[in-house]
């Protein structure tokens, strides 16, 4: 696929930390290819991070690593727009583990863009139908404090769907990632809707699918005997 020079993209998260278990991810969707290879990160008792707009892979880990030596997000952020000439062209989040928040919009971002950096989510986003969206996932994420973490990431993004979601004249929707880790050193969730017309959909499907077997999983690596001995948790379509 040929991009032609000006075309517009739209993305919008909810970087995420549960106070009660201390999990962290990121729940994300683009209208580019393969979102949850690019942009969400997270580092179980460090942080979550997400690097969008002009993405540059290298940010999340840079920022992770920042963060695991010691600094805040606000801190962390700062580093990363001191070594980036680019940086007015990233939209960048982070969330720690004790629930501190940061986030950036680079100048050069796509109208709508900007963020919510609150206690425990930051919810942002470029190239948006108004500043309702991030609102919206922000004021959801809030509200579902009792669910899992996955539960209210995506609770999260679908708001920001229905509050409108990207520009009317933007390019649509195409992927959609939604990553969670616990205190393990591998990913709780880890879901990637890489080309589909409606992602986010699609990715709610998914985890619909997927949440009678996230403890099996887990289970199965601490303890296989056990799990193979109970068998998986029947999947309900």
């Amino acid at each position: 696929m040929r991009y032609s020079l000006g075309i517009d993209f739209s993305t919008f998260s909810i970087i995420g930390r549960c106070a009660n278990t201390g999990m962290l991810g990121v729940a994300i969707t683009t209208s580019d290819l393969c979102v949850g290879s690019r942009c969400p990160y997270v580092a179980p008792g460090v942080g979550a991070a997400s690097t969008q707009a002009a993405t540059d892979p290298r940010i999340g880990p840079r920022l992770l690593a920042l963060m695991a030596d010691g600094r805040t997000p606000e801190e962390a952020v700062a580093v990363i727009e001191s070594e980036d000439a680019h940086v007015e062209r990233r939209q960048i989040g982070a969330v720690s583990v004790d629930g501190r928040s940061f986030a950036r919009t680079g100048a050069r971002n796509g109208p709508w863009a900007g963020h919510l950096a609150l206690p425990d989510h930051v919810a942002m986003g470029n190239g948006l139908a108004g500043e309702r969206v991030v609102a919206a996932m922000s004021r959801t994420f809030v509200e579902r404090e009792a669910d899992s973490l996955e539960e209210r990431l995506l609770s999260a993004l679908e708001a920001g769907q229905e509050a409108g979601g990207e520009r009317r004249d933007m390019t649509p929707y195409h992927s959609a990632a939604l990553l969670v880790y616990g205190s393990a050193s591998f990913s709780r969730v880890d879901l990637r809707v890489d080309e589909h017309p409606t992602p986010i959909v699609e990715l709610r499907r998914v985890l619909e699918l997927f949440k009678p077997k996230i403890d099996y999983f887990a289970l199965r690596a601490d303890d296989p005997e056990t799990a193979l001995a109970q068998g998986p948790p029947p999947t309900h379509c």
